[in-house]
């Protein structure tokens, strides 16, 4: 029986995929990489920031240590966060449906709390959630199950009763390790949708669809 929703934030709930590329841009340009174009997006995306920044370091040959890295990167992000990002479409009435069905909800979101948790309050929608874990929160972080077990934790639900709903092949990994069913909502602007096939249990193409997949899976 279905029991609880765990959103992936970045992707699903955050438009946010256009300004990491102009953060990235920013963020490396400060260790020596100039008009980063984002063209290794593919190779980060639902990843954890330590796994992303070890990614970039490795690809432009930094030297600069890992943690001062991560403070540089989350301290450019953070004002995109606080000032310009967008959610999608439809998001807070999706969210509101969702609510109304009786499930718990949680976030479980790669990227830090310094970055979500404001962005979340500045459109009013953290109050819909039960429980926010953030990428700083788990030792490993997606593919690996760790983040979806804490999530599944904070509303006290089996993974095996939660649905995942992931734009990115790393976070339905980590749902599935988890033990938690998944739904896939890649975005095309960024990603290879035929890449998604097979790897989740549902698929949908924009968020309003979740409502009534949801509704189906209750009924079951």
């Amino acid at each position: 029986m279905l029991q609880a929703l765990l959103f992936d934030c970045d992707g699903i709930i955050a438009d946010s995929e256009a300004h990491w590329n102009q953060i990235d841009r920013e963020h490396l340009a400060a260790f020596g990489v100039p008009d980063y174009t984002g063209h290794l997006k593919e190779h980060i995306i639902g990843t954890s920031f330590a796994h992303s920044i070890g990614f970039y370091r490795e690809q432009f040959d930094i030297a600069a240590p890992l943690a001062e890295m991560i403070a540089h990167r989350t301290e450019v992000a953070a004002k995109f966060y606080a000032e310009q990002i967008p959610i999608y479409p439809n998001t807070r009435e999706t969210l509101e449906q969702c609510r109304a069905l009786n499930l718990k909800m949680a976030v479980a979101t790669s990227s830090v709390g310094r970055l979500i948790r404001p962005f979340l309050k500045r459109h009013d929608i953290e109050k819909y959630f039960d429980f926010i874990v953030t990428g700083e929160q788990v030792e490993n972080g997606k593919p690996h199950p760790d983040i979806y077990l804490k999530a599944a934790a904070g509303v006290q639900t089996d993974p095996a009763h939660c649905l995942v709903i992931e734009d990115a092949l790393a976070g339905l990994e980590s749902g599935r390790a988890a033990g938690a069913r998944t739904v896939a909502l890649p975005d095309a602007r960024w990603l290879d949708v035929v890449q998604f096939e097979g790897k989740s249990d549902f698929k949908i193409e924009q968020l309003s669809e979740l409502v009534p997949l949801v509704k189906r899976l209750m009924a079951d």
